[in-house]
């Protein structure tokens, strides 16, 4: 395919996006029509990118030799718009449902929108100076859809969001210039730009690592910076779905694995403190968040501190810095977002539903909304790692690769991560016990016979329900895919 179809992908759901509330005069069945058809068409359009294959770039502008802002499909980028390519129209089924008796709706579908071109953005991205500019774009897209409801809860936890973001975005910033100010500023290239060694001081250098892994991390929730990801459960349910599971998170593990294997390089990082700094605190941000999770009495806060544990498997396996810690890490990047994005589903179908949000008002409404706890509970058996469902592979593939390193600090996480799966069957089946086996007379008999939520977004969950158990049972072609990748060939 032509490369401007690279830009094609980006631009459609951006200005659509950005056009959107010109069709608000419509009523509600013209806006999300016209939402509908602009998702279709980008997925549409980046799946057939992906299967192509096209390996071309496109420059948009360029400002200097080292400054450019290009667009290049890789390996990489491909896995990881094929995740958002395939999410993001359920999200949208749902969120048709979830938000139409909520105000501001166009405003709303028009950050939403663009927030898919802007990710897109991230994963075309074919050097540092693009991957930055979509990375903050990114930014400056989500706050407005995080503020949205305008209570204070919800602009406190914009703002929290919008403060580390920018600390973060100036840790990255620095990074990126070091490499940027030392030659290194030309299309990502697999083994990093540092293979060959580094002239000038190496702890210097991996200091400018550390920075950029810290403040990348901060979109991805890496400890201390994980305090915005569970105040951003205050916005509505499609929104901390895809914060939580695909967009913005999942863009900064991007954003991390780009800086470590393709531009400065395993080969000038493997071995050094680093490494091991970056590791450690992967490891405490596992164990850190899943104890909080099984603390925490509000569902979807409790699902954002399983993403922040969650989260740092995936940066685990990445600091191991092998073929095989990555080709793990990209698997969990997977299989997490579909597990996640359905377990936020269900949180917010009960909400939507019944406006329960506490763990305590669940009692017995399993019997109530059966598909929705039904769903949940396949999220729970796969974010768990139970098998045969696709959390199973990817935690597999992250304790394999563990133990293959012959390093101590990776044995340790192993371990952590073995605590962690226990720690998540108690956070998860509590709620699954409670909806369907509560306690003797904790059952709620008030509520109405039926409560199950709409086809709008009983389907979207159904859908990913059945494909966390096709990618768990036929999963070795994504496990090919992200080998692939790793091995420098995707």
């Amino acid at each position: 395919m032509d490369e401007r179809f690279l830009l094609l992908a980006v631009l459609l759901p951006l200005l659509g996006g950005a056009l959107l509330p010109l069709t608000h005069k419509g009523g509600p069945k013209v806006v999300y029509g016209t939402m509908y058809a602009i998702t279709a068409a980008t997925s549409f359009l980046t799946w057939a990118l992906i299967i192509t294959g096209n390996t071309a770039s496109y420059t948009l502008v360029k400002l200097t030799k080292e400054l450019t802002l290009t667009l290049r499909f890789d390996g990489l980028g491909r896995f990881f718009a094929g995740i958002v390519a395939t999410l993001w129209p359920l999200t949208v089924l749902y969120a048709s449902e979830y938000m139409k008796h909520e105000p501001r709706q166009t405003a709303f579908f028009c950050f939403f929108t663009m927030t898919y071109g802007v990710t897109l953005g991230v994963a075309m991205s074919a050097n540092l100076f693009t991957m930055y500019a979509f990375y903050e774009l990114l930014t400056l897209a989500t706050v407005p859809l995080v503020m949205h409801p305008m209570t204070r809860r919800a602009v406190r936890a914009a703002k929290t969001y919008f403060s580390f973001s920018l600390g973060g975005a100036a840790l990255a910033f620095t990074s990126i210039m070091f490499l940027i100010g030392n030659g290194y500023g030309e299309s990502f290239r697999f083994g990093g730009f540092l293979e060959g060694g580094f002239e000038g001081s190496r702890n210097l250098m991996l200091a400018f690592y550390v920075m950029g892994f810290l403040g990348f991390g901060v979109k991805a929730a890496l400890f201390p910076a994980h305090v915005w990801l569970p105040k951003a459960s205050v916005a509505p349910t499609p929104v901390t779905a895809l914060l939580h599971a695909v967009a913005v998170v999942k863009s900064g593990v991007f954003a991390v694995i780009r800086l470590t294997f393709f531009a400065y390089g395993t080969g000038a990082l493997a071995g050094s403190w680093a490494q091991n700094a970056v590791m450690a605190l992967s490891i405490f941000t596992i164990f850190f968040g899943a104890t909080k999770a099984v603390k925490e009495q509000h569902w979807k806060r409790r699902l954002a501190y399983s993403t922040v544990a969650n989260l740092s498997y995936i940066l685990f396996g990445v600091s191991m810095m092998t073929q095989a810690g990555l080709t793990a890490g990209l698997l969990h990047m997977a299989f997490h977002a579909e597990t996640k994005i359905l377990a936020f589903f269900c949180a917010g179908a009960v909400l939507h539903s019944t406006g329960r949000e506490y763990l305590s008002q669940l009692n017995g409404l399993g019997k109530k909304m059966p598909i929705t706890f039904g769903c949940f509970a396949v999220s729970a058996l796969a974010l768990t790692g139970i098998p045969p469902f696709s959390g199973f592979v990817s935690k597999w593939h992250l304790l394999t690769a563990a133990a293959d390193t012959q390093n101590g600090l990776a044995y340790l996480g192993a371990g952590v991560l073995l605590f962690g799966a226990l720690l998540t069957a108690m956070y998860m089946f509590t709620v699954v016990c409670r909806a369907f086996f509560p306690c003797a007379g904790s059952e709620d008999e008030k509520l109405p016979a039926e409560r199950e939520v709409s086809w709008r977004m009983t389907v979207p969950m159904t859908i990913l329900a059945a494909g966390i158990l096709l990618t768990g049972l036929f999963a070795q072609p994504i496990v090919n895919a992200a080998l692939a990748i790793a091995r420098g060939i995707g």
